[in-house]
């Protein structure tokens, strides 16, 4: 994800997808097409109790620490760094190697002695940097986060020291799970999550509990940054080793060995490399977004007005990364096995299908979920800001609009990483990758230079979601000269078309529907939880009907097995 980390205690972006148009896999067995729907299915109810737990979770945290003040924007630092980190030197590496290099070593009789290589030398690697960037915390700390406050400062440098220890289990993590995905287990990937957030939810909890609403930098004890930075890493030490039973259940018998002569790594070591560059220069506009956001709330000065700084950003991409967990990256991680073994095989024709069905199926839930954070963002923030006062509801709010218009290109872009991961090229994506962080780059400093440091983060998130854009727009024409100059592009465009035309229906009669509500119903969270059950209720119903009206074919491929499922139990 160029320019943008995400939410901790979250999966990251990883690969998959659905299935193909008629549910059959391209050079696939029989029944793996059901298969791939059924993972899917098992990891999109993993991922949601996840995230239902996640935002409990920041709503526990906000709790404590607040959502725009000194000691909420530290703490957002300290704790986004490992995610950061373990995305620029483990995460999309392992993501753009593991499961093909895995893929293809199962096939082979060799394959454990080959698998045991990798891990051996990720486990290693992973624990050599996590030590290095440690000791580094200060520096990075500075790197991130532009702010004249010396004790915020200090403070989210001191949380720094217990929470970079994060992205060796992140990565800890992502080894095995990526495993476990390559062997057909795609569930416990997307679950482990949920026990990282009961961990943290608990320590949060009891800080809470102790020590009330902390806001302010000054003062903190030992005691009280243990609690807050432990539980936070605590959590995804969980997530990590809740994995290890999985293992041997999926066959993994895994041994430490050690030597990389002769283990065949020398292609994936290119790919990772390349894949290094590209994450590295999306991270260069992550920092330039880290230190505005980090800016904005002292350039306000002595205002009273909410700014948005590093911890409304977190909160709002929490909140924007929900749809594209729930729907992209399942039905993406449930494929992208499948899609290495075409590219594998050289099967041009299954990978065009994938990558078509792919764009059409995440685009109907992608636009409908745009539309929704858009029309729903005030009440929706005041569900997870429930204790925290109008004015930092508002500024996150408007961070999530701004985010939420790059939804649809950001599912579309996501797919197309895909491709270029299946191949094992990444070097053709660092251009596109470099396009889009300089959009962020561009956008994100042209905010802060011509609007007020309210509109700062927001400024970023609208420059985020053009960026999304460009790098689809690319992406697709670099992809289509792969696939044979075809990539399915009328029927994918048809599809996006007729589906936004339904979800400028919803979001208009959602608005309509929004004010009425509003103006008649209670104040407050359950106003707020009100208006997200009938307004959202509607704007389904309506999107359902616009597909219909428009004749979206995809609406029966994705309703039509649930249709017929309710139809069966109720038969006597």
């Amino acid at each position: 994800m160029s320019g943008t980390t995400p939410p901790p205690g979250d999966p990251q972006d990883v690969p998959g997808g659905p299935g193909s148009e008629d549910g059959s896999t391209p050079g696939g067995g029989a029944g793996a097409g059901s298969g791939i729907r059924r993972g899917a299915a098992l990891m999109a109810s993993g991922t949601a109790v996840s995230r239902l737990l996640g935002f409990l979770r920041v709503a526990v945290l906000i709790a404590a620490i607040g959502a725009t003040g000194e000691a909420a924007d530290a703490f957002a630092v300290a704790n986004k760094l490992p995610n950061v980190l373990y995305m620029l030197l483990a995460g999309g590496v392992l993501n753009a190697v593991l499961v093909p290099q895995v893929v293809r070593a199962y096939k082979r009789h060799d394959g454990q002695e080959y698998v045991d290589r990798l891990l051996s030398f990720g486990f290693a690697l992973l624990a050599g940097v996590t030590v290095a960037l440690t000791l580094a915390a200060p520096l990075l700390v500075s790197l991130y986060a532009e702010s004249g406050n010396a004790a915020q400062q200090a403070l989210a440098t001191t949380f720094a020291y217990w929470c970079v220890p994060q992205m060796f289990f992140y990565g800890a993590y992502a080894l095995l799970g990526q495993v476990l995905n390559a062997r057909g287990s795609f569930g416990p990937y997307m679950w482990a999550p949920a026990v990282n957030n009961v961990v943290s939810i608990a320590g949060f909890g009891l800080f809470m509990l102790l020590f009330g609403d902390v806001s302010s930098a000054d003062g903190w004890s030992v005691g009280q940054v243990a609690l807050l930075g432990g539980s936070a890493t605590l959590g995804v030490v969980c997530q990590a080793l809740v994995l290890i039973p999985f293992l041997r259940r999926a066959g993994v018998r895994y041994r430490w060995r050690w030597g990389l002569r002769g283990s065949g790594l020398g292609r994936a070591g290119t790919v990772a490399t390349w894949t290094f560059v590209g994450l590295t220069v999306g991270q260069l506009g992550y920092v330039v977004v880290s230190r505005v956001a980090s800016a904005a709330p002292g350039a306000a000065g002595s205002a009273t007005t909410e700014v948005a700084g590093n911890a409304a950003y977190d909160t709002a991409f929490t909140l924007f990364m929900l749809p594209h967990s729930l729907v992209t990256v399942s039905l993406a991680t449930a494929l992208f096995t499948r899609l290495s073994a075409q590219a594998h095989d050289r099967d041009v024709a299954g990978v065009r299908a994938s990558l078509s069905s792919g764009l059409r199926v995440v685009g109907l839930f992608t636009l409908l979920a745009a539309a929704g954070l858009v029309v729903l963002a005030e009440p929706g923030v005041r569900l997870v800001l429930a204790s925290q006062p109008q004015g930092s509801v508002d500024a996150v709010a408007g961070v999530l609009v701004a985010m939420a218009l790059g939804l649809p290109a950001f599912g579309a872009w996501s797919m197309c990483q895909r491709v270029y991961y299946a191949y094992e090229d990444a070097r053709s994506m660092v251009p596109v990758q470099t396009a889009m962080a300089a959009v962020v780059v561009a956008g994100t400093l042209l905010g802060r230079a011509l609007l007020p440091s309210t509109s700062w983060v927001a400024a970023a998130g609208l420059s985020m979601s053009v960026s999304y854009l460009l790098g689809t727009l690319m992406a697709l024409r670099a992809v289509r000269r792969r696939l044979d100059g075809d990539v399915d592009g009328a029927r994918v465009l048809r599809t996006h078309a007729r589906a936004t035309l339904a979800a400028l229906a919803a979001a208009a009669v959602g608005v309509a529907v929004l004010l009425a509500v509003q103006t008649v119903g209670p104040d407050g969270v359950p106003g707020a939880l009100l208006q997200c059950a009938v307004v959202g209720t509607v704007m389904v119903l309506v999107y359902l009907g616009g597909l219909r009206l428009l004749r979206v074919r995809e609406l029966d491929q994705l309703v039509g097995p649930l249709l017929r499922r309710l139809r069966g139990r109720r038969r006597p």
